[in-house]
């Protein structure tokens, strides 16, 4: 039978699906790997908090009430890989030559809401997340893995988009193996004796980037990647160095403005606080980059395997190689944070058509 005039033939149909394949692969490779990062950036920020005077600050001596030690030193060590990620990402928008869209870019709508949920992801999320590693460790990173699970659940209440049975399904894995992190959890240890009040700020955590998560989305999908990353990180650093910071050391009765530049003057620790703003830049810019690859929601899903790379990679640095005590995990939990990626990914894409998919390519 002769192909009819402009009728795209069989070859050239199968190869714009291999083509639309191998994309949406390299997507997904890319999204993996910005999660690997994400483990990387969490093990190296905790480990500049831990060296230095930070190992002062930190110590029985340094004379800091509770609130200073719990809440504003996490706020500063958030805030220093924040800069330090703003400065690399500054530093790769100027070397691809895009530097001169970034103001422009902000002073649009949806550079504006990338930068309220900057904010939501900053101050609010960051420090948690940072308070939920200095009270419980490396089990607090399942748990603040939750965040597409609650952006899920958000994105229904704000923005009325459908949650199927398959997506309530996948928020149940979540939040089940979040439970049983919990339940696995309860006691705490001698390392880290407020271990259920370090696993609710890593959920206070997942609940800012899941906000973060619904408001970011959309702006994303109207700026250039790297100058969005920009956006993002320069909020990020500016919001939690010059207000959440000061705020804190208010209402904590300490000198923040001297505690910067003790930090900043302490080159032990702010060398590791480099490499940790180098792995969030990164990382942030390779969720981005896989999102518009593969889509939003398996891009994310792909982001979400920190949920097993972040314990991973800090039992790695700090546990094994910096010999730090408290980086392990028990086996129920490293059970969880696999079943938290199981959980991701439900909730993302249908299992079955992903292999459906792959099976074809």
């Amino acid at each position: 039978m002769a192909q009819t005039a402009g009728t795209p033939s069989a070859a050239a149909i199968a190869a714009k699906n291999k083509l639309a394949y191998d994309f949406r692969k390299k997507g997904i490779i890319t999204g993996v790997l910005s999660g690997a990062i994400y483990g990387n950036y969490t093990a190296f920020m905790t480990l500049a908090m831990s060296v230095g005077i930070w190992a002062k600050w930190y110590g029985p001596d340094a004379g800091f009430s509770a609130f200073v030690v719990m809440f504003l030193l996490s706020a500063l060590g958030a805030a220093l890989t924040d800069t330090f990620g703003a400065i690399w990402a500054l530093l790769q928008a100027g070397r691809s030559g895009k530097l001169v869209d970034l103001w422009p870019s902000m002073r649009t709508k949806p550079g504006a809401l990338l930068m309220a949920a900057a904010i939501l992801g900053g101050p609010f999320a960051s420090t948690a997340y940072v308070v939920g590693l200095q009270q419980a460790g490396s089990i607090v990173v399942p748990i603040s893995a939750l965040c597409p699970a609650i952006g899920a659940i958000l994105a229904r209440i704000f923005f009325k988009q459908t949650l199927t049975p398959r997506m309530m399904l996948g928020i149940m894995i979540c939040f089940s193996a979040s439970a049983l992190i919990g339940i696995s959890s309860m006691g705490g240890n001698e390392t880290y004796p407020n271990m259920m009040l370090g696993l609710f700020f890593g959920f206070l955590a997942a609940l800012g980037w899941g906000l973060e998560g619904c408001v970011g989305g959309y702006a994303c999908a109207m700026i250039d990647t790297e100058i969005g990353i920009t956006i993002r990180e320069v909020t990020n650093g500016l919001s939690n160095l010059f207000i959440m910071v000061p705020v804190l050391a208010i209402i904590g009765g300490a000198d923040g403005l001297s505690m910067i530049f003790e930090a900043a003057s302490d080159f032990e620790s702010m060398k590791w606080f480099c490499v940790a703003g180098f792995f969030c830049c990164m990382t942030f810019m390779l969720w981005y980059k896989g999102n518009a690859m593969c889509g939003a929601a398996l891009g994310m899903a792909c982001n979400g395997t920190f949920s097993f790379w972040g314990p991973f990679f800090c039992w790695i640095w700090l546990g094994l190689v910096f010999g730090l005590e408290g980086w392990n995990m028990p086996l129920v939990a490293w059970v969880a944070a696999v079943l938290m990626v199981a959980g991701i990914f439900t909730i993302a894409t249908n299992p079955l058509e992903f292999f459906s998919k792959k099976k074809e390519g």
